[in-house]
């Protein structure tokens, strides 16, 4: 494998992107720093890792920008027909940034100083719809991407799992939608995702009880395609699946995934995102989710006013 470079833009919204390879019209080339890749151009694979092991990889407003940065790049580049998606260290994705207030409500949305109502919600709206693009990248790269599990899958971890094609994990993952538990709803895809995926009713019962759910489980119902005893193992797995996707068609193989997300009904998951969206530009800063907080930093149980 060879490193990719890129150089990642700090504005989610300008995504001019390179490749090594290739220069783009503005003679610009892209480094990421929480988003590594690296690639085989003989067997015209890469492997992305989210890469903020010191944190479980969880998603900051970094990598917000930089993974539809990455994958965007990677969909128009000609020598890569396979994407493997994994996480360094460990875990997968432990879902947003929790470690600290100033990290979350960064990844949320800091709207507390905004007096106005309508100002504050249509800020909120743009905001949530910016980080459902950067997961919908994955999704909309034109790329088949296999999903490498290990360790924490949970909340946005699992919002980026659910927008590959292929899930494979080890014996370590575990798998959670966790909003509920913050006192927000989950709104970057994991509820319209999801049920294609493991069916309407498994879907709802884990995202309205935040279980997790161990690695045989989540085989068992179909929310991965195979688990493997260790990391060696599922890695092995994982790139000689991508190796013989890449050495098909790449019209047929991205036809292929075309087809099968619009037999899904994308229109349906677009609108459905356009709802929650809208749904938590209205109600996400809440006094629910500053008590979860609250709860969590003082370790404590949190206590919820009557609805």
């Amino acid at each position: 494998f060879e490193e990719y470079s890129h150089t990642c833009n700090n504005d989610m919204q300008t995504q001019t992107t390179t490749t090594t390879s290739k220069v783009n019209n503005n003679n610009q080339c892209y480094r990421c720093e929480s988003v590594a890749v690296r690639c085989d151009r003989e067997s015209k694979i890469a492997v992305v890792s989210l890469n903020r092991p010191r944190y479980l990889n969880a998603i900051n407003a970094q990598m917000w920008r930089e993974i539809p940065v990455v994958f965007d790049a990677l969909s128009e580049d000609e020598e890569v027909n396979a994407i493997v998606l994994t996480g360094e260290g460990k875990h997968f994705c432990a879902g947003i940034d929790v470690s600290s207030k100033e990290s979350l409500f960064e990844t949320l949305g800091d709207v507390e100083n905004e007096r106005d109502l309508g100002r504050r919600n249509e800020y909120l709206l743009r905001h949530i719809k910016r980080l459902q693009a950067s997961v919908s990248s994955v999704e909309r790269c034109r790329k088949p991407v296999v999903c490498m599990i290990k360790g924490a899958c949970v909340g946005g971890g699992l919002d980026i799992a659910a927008a590959c094609d292929i899930r494979m994990c080890d014996r370590t993952a575990f798998f959670s939608v966790k909003e509920v538990e913050l006192g927000i709803v989950a709104d970057i895809g994991s509820l319209q995702r999801l049920p294609s995926i493991v069916g309407q009713g498994r879907a709802t019962e884990l995202a309205l009880t935040a279980r997790t759910v161990k690695s045989d489980e989540a085989e068992k119902i179909g929310l991965v395609s195979k688990c493997y005893s260790d990391a060696e193992e599922l890695e092995r797995a994982c790139v000689e699946v991508a190796k013989r996707m890449a050495s098909l068609s790449p019209l047929a193989i991205q036809g292929t995934k075309r087809s099968l997300l619009n037999s899904r009904d994308s229109e349906s998951v677009e609108k459905g995102l356009e709802y929650v969206a809208l749904k938590n530009a209205a109600q996400l800063i809440s006094d629910d989710l500053k008590e979860s907080m609250n709860a969590r930093f003082e370790k404590r149980k949190p206590v919820y006013s009557r609805l």
